[in-house]
């Protein structure tokens, strides 16, 4: 029986068109990181290091604690500590400026109120590669209230990160969840999709914003967009 519906973020719930949100972000980023010392290039170069190690996390440690020790052999003469709290500021304050590189589509947060008022248990699936409060704040840009979902996947509290199957297995196991009472919906072929697949998910591939790299075979998947969304959960639930 369906029970939990997992929700990714970026251009599923947020649309967005990724080069534009990351020029984006990463020229907000930079400007507030600039008056501290930190040159601009050598810092995207840096963000893109701890991105890489935490998709390659294998368990061990947290996100946060993979991304904290790229840091801080990055930046060796720097307290990294300190450093983090700077960028905590930023994702508090100035990341808010890049929701205008996003768009926004109602029936996003339509269908996120319309689920939790049927019972559903939500989890926002994000790759856990942001802090919570960086996720949460795109929750916002999108219209979506974050206290609607039970569980965050955020870089402190997973180890493991898209497009690893035992992102979505620790997923399961934080929730006391079987696959089958659970629904990926998510916008991206491979980190999404595949991935969930692999770990026994059904999978609704949501195409607004389709991502598919890897030029997969994407009928494989129950596809389209919010409304089609629903009368999959609809035939699921029996509705």
């Amino acid at each position: 029986m369906l029970k939990t519906i997992l929700f990714d973020l970026d251009g599923t719930l947020l649309p967005m068109e990724e080069p534009r949100f990351l020029e984006g972000y990463f020229g907000l980023l930079t400007r507030a990181m600039a008056p501290h010392g930190f040159d601009g290039k050598e810092l995207v170069a840096v963000l893109w290091q701890g991105v890489a190690a935490m998709v390659a996390n294998d368990g061990a440690k947290t996100n946060e604690a993979v991304f904290r020790d790229v840091f801080a052999r990055a930046y060796p003469d720097r307290d990294a500590d300190d450093a983090l709290a700077l960028l905590e500021t930023f994702y508090r304050t100035d990341f808010n400026r890049a929701a205008a590189c996003c768009g926004f589509n109602p029936a996003a947060g339509e269908t996120v109120r319309e689920l939790k008022r049927r019972g559903f248990s939500l989890v926002l699936a994000s790759n856990p590669v942001f802090p919570r409060f960086a996720q949460e704040a795109r929750l916002r840009w999108a219209g979506v209230d974050p206290a609607d979902f039970s569980l965050f996947t955020s870089y402190e509290n997973f180890s493991f990160s898209k497009p690893n199957p035992d992102y979505y297995r620790a997923i399961l196991s934080v929730r006391g969840l079987a696959p089958d009472e659970c629904l990926m919906v998510g916008n991206d072929a491979a980190e999404d999709a595949t991935a969930a697949g692999e770990a026994g998910i059904p999978v609704f591939l949501l195409t607004d914003c389709l991502i598919n790299r890897k030029g997969k075979d994407v009928t494989r998947w129950r596809r389209g967009s919010f409304p089609e969304l629903m009368r999959v959960i609809d035939e699921a639930t029996g509705n």
